[in-house]
C-alpha cells in the first residue's frame, strides 16, 4: 500500500471538512449582509449596554478556563502542572477559534498531555474521557432545564414525515455504527477503563464531573448576564438552555470556533424564545466578544510561550 493510499481518506475527510465550513461560512455571510441593519443596531445597543453585567459575564468567562483544567485533570491519575495546565486550556481555546471541529484545541491539549509524559494512545484516551463527561453534562442540563420549563423549545407534533425522518436516520445510525464499530471497538474499550480508573479516586471523579458542570453552567452565565446588560427580558433558566441547545445543534458543523453555525443557531434560539431581533444580536456579539474576540490575542500569545519554553 502506498503513501497515497494510505492518507487518501484522511485528505477526503479534510476536504470534506472544509467544503461544508466554506458553506456554513457562505451561508452566514449572506444572512449577516441580508440582516445587517439589525446588527448594526445590535452593535450599538451593546456598547450602551450596562458595564456592571458585562464585568460579571467577563468574570464568569475567565473561569472557564479554570474549570476547564480542572476537568482536564480530573479525566487523568497523574498530577499534572496546574498553573501549565490552565494555561494550555487558555491557548487550546484561542486555537480552537481557529481550526474547525475541534481539531485545534484537541491538538493542542493532545502535546501538553504528551509533554507532561503521557503516551499518545493515553492522552488521546484522557480527551475523550472529558469530552463524553462534557456531553453527558450538557445533555443533562439540556434534560433538566428542558423539564423544568416544558414546551420551552417548541418542538413539533410528531407525525407521519417526522417519525419516517427519525426512523431513516435510526437505520442509518445503526449501519454506520455497524461499519465502524470494529475500529472504535479498541478505543472505546481504553476510554471505558480509564473511565473506571478514574472514578476509582474520588478526588478525580469531582474534578472530572465539578469542571464538566462548572464549564457549562459558566458559559451560560456569561450569556445571562450579557442578556442583562442589553436587558434584553428573558428569564435566566431559559437562557441557560437556549444556550446549551444552540451550542450543542452548532457543535455538528466543523467552523472554526462554531463561526457562523453557532452565532445563527444562537440567535435563532434567543428570537425563538421571545428575544427581539435587535437585542438577540446584542447578546451574541457580547458573548462572542468576551469568549472568543477578546481572549483570542491574548491566548495566541500564551500558546507560542508554551511552545517557547517547550511545554507544548
Amino acid at each position: 500500500m502506498t503513501a497515497d493510499q494510505v492518507t487518501a481518506p484522511g485528505r477526503g475527510r479534510v476536504y470534506g471538512h472544509l467544503a461544508l465550513t466554506l458553506a456554513v461560512l457562505t451561508a452566514t455571510g449572506y444572512l449577516a449582509r441580508s440582516h445587517w441593519s439589525v446588527l448594526e443596531t445590535g452593535a450599538l445597543r451593546l456598547a450602551l449596554a450596562d458595564p456592571a453585567w458585562l464585568l460579571v459575564a467577563a468574570a464568569a468567562a475567565a473561569v472557564t478556563w479554570m474549570c476547564s483544567a480542572l476537568a482536564q485533570q480530573g479525566a487523568v491519575l497523574r498530577p499534572l502542572p496546574a498553573r501549565r495546565l490552565v494555561a494550555a486550556q487558555f491557548a487550546a481555546d484561542a486555537v480552537g477559534q481557529l481550526v474547525p471541529a475541534g481539531l485545534g484545541s484537541g491538538a493542542v491539549n493532545l502535546r501538553f498531555l504528551m509533554r507532561c509524559g503521557m503516551s499518545a494512545g493515553r492522552s488521546a484516551t484522557a480527551l475523550a474521557v472529558k469530552a463524553t463527561a462534557g456531553g453527558l453534562t450538557r445533555a443533562a442540563l439540556i434534560a433538566v432545564l428542558a423539564t423544568a420549563s416544558p414546551g420551552v423549545l417548541g418542538l413539533p407534533r410528531p407525525h407521519a414525515g417526522w417519525l419516517f425522518a427519525a426512523g431513516a436516520v435510526a437505520v442509518l445510525a445503526g449501519l454506520l455504527m455497524a461499519v465502524l464499530w470494529p475500529q472504535c471497538r479498541a478505543a472505546l474499550a481504553l476510554v471505558l477503563a480509564d473511565i473506571r480508573a478514574v472514578h476509582a479516586r474520588p478526588c478525580r471523579a469531582l474534578a472530572l464531573w465539578g469542571g464538566s458542570l462548572g464549564f457549562a453552567v459558566l458559559h451560560a452565565v456569561v450569556l445571562i448576564a450579557v442578556t442583562r446588560a442589553v436587558a434584553l427580558p428573558l428569564a435566566p433558566p431559559l437562557v441557560a438552555l437556549l444556550y446549551l441547545t444552540a451550542s450543542s445543534a452548532a457543535a455538528l458543523l466543523p467552523t472554526p470556533g462554531g463561526l457562523g453555525s453557532f452565532d445563527a443557531a444562537l440567535a435563532l434560539a434567543l428570537t425563538a424564545g421571545g428575544a427581539p431581533g435587535v437585542a438577540a444580536a446584542s447578546a451574541v456579539l457580547g458573548y462572542r466578544l468576551l469568549t472568543v474576540w477578546l481572549p483570542l490575542p491574548p491566548g495566541l500569545v500564551v500558546l507560542a510561550l508554551l511552545v517557547r519554553r517547550k511545554a507544548l
